[in-house]
């Protein structure tokens, strides 16, 4: 079977569920072959007017999708499977798209042997830049991982991880984005203090982190070449990169990941 001949739902559309949605669809998969549910009137109503897709209620998904993507909130996610647990056939593929859930917790919930692949991506999948991250439950397959990858692909790069690994993944890619996001403001400030528009300060940090990340991807060398071949001796950049050193800045990133990672595993726990 073609991987765009696979109905899917995305369960609880909310803003993940809803940038995989609008990624299908700009790959070409048929608008027909998606369904979607949201908990509130009106956001159903955004997803349909928005999309074109169709929204149902849980149990009309999990009766007419081959693929069940399921990214309502971690919190949410048991009573979730309590609702619809039982109604799931075995040999449907569940995607789980809710950060910090195991497959594990999934396999409890729904019936034995039923195929769970683990998905961590992120926001950039709104221009198609995201990174998405696949880890196989106990009872999924090649071919399920690999329908996992046809269907994240056109929203950016994708991995395959161990599942011990997702919650390094949630620290590093898939809260990544804010933490560039952070760096640019203060940037932004920093050209604002030194005299600069901060249209001007904008776009030049903007487009500099654009061609940074660019020369990262396609040169193939590491970022510590790449820095050193700005930094001159007893010049600007060294001066900077003092500062940034004597303020932490490196054990800062460092000891923010780990939070990050811990939080994802406290969500876990919360939810079993």
């Amino acid at each position: 079977m073609a991987v765009g001949d696979h109905t899917v739902a995305v369960i609880g559309a909310g803003k993940i569920g809803e940038l995989m949605l609008s990624g299908l669809l700009r790959s070409g998969w048929p608008v027909g072959r998606l369904l979607a549910t949201a908990r509130r009137p009106i956001r159903a109503e955004e997803l349909a007017t928005r999309y074109g897709v169709q929204v149902v209620d849980n149990l009309t998904a999990v009766g007419e999708a081959d693929v069940l993507a399921i990214s309502v909130k971690p919190q949410d996610a048991a009573a979730l499977l309590d609702e619809i647990g039982p109604k799931v056939p075995a040999d449907k593929l569940v995607i789980s798209l809710c950060a910090g859930l195991p497959t594990s917790f999934f396999n409890r919930r729904l019936p034995e042997g039923t195929p769970v692949v683990r998905v961590m991506t992120n926001t950039p999948a709104l221009v198609d830049q995201a990174m998405s991250a696949i880890s196989a439950g106990a009872h999924a397959t090649g071919e399920h991982l690999a329908l996992a990858e046809e269907m994240f692909t056109p929203l950016g790069a994708t991995v395959r991880v161990p599942e011990s690994q997702q919650d390094a993944v949630t620290a590093l890619s898939g809260s990544g984005p804010a933490y560039f996001y952070l760096l640019v403001e203060a940037m932004v400030d920093a050209g604002i203090l030194l005299g600069l528009p901060r249209q001007v300060a904008h776009e030049l940090i903007v487009q500099t982190a654009i061609g940074s990340a660019v020369m990262l991807r396609d040169s193939g060398e590491h970022p510590v070449k790449l820095r050193e071949a700005v930094t001159s001796p007893a010049g600007t950049t060294i001066s900077a990169i003092r500062e940034l050193e004597n303020h932490g800045v490196r054990a800062a990133m460092l000891a923010a990941l780990e939070a990050a990672r811990d939080r994802a595993r406290e969500l876990a726990a919360q939810s079993e």
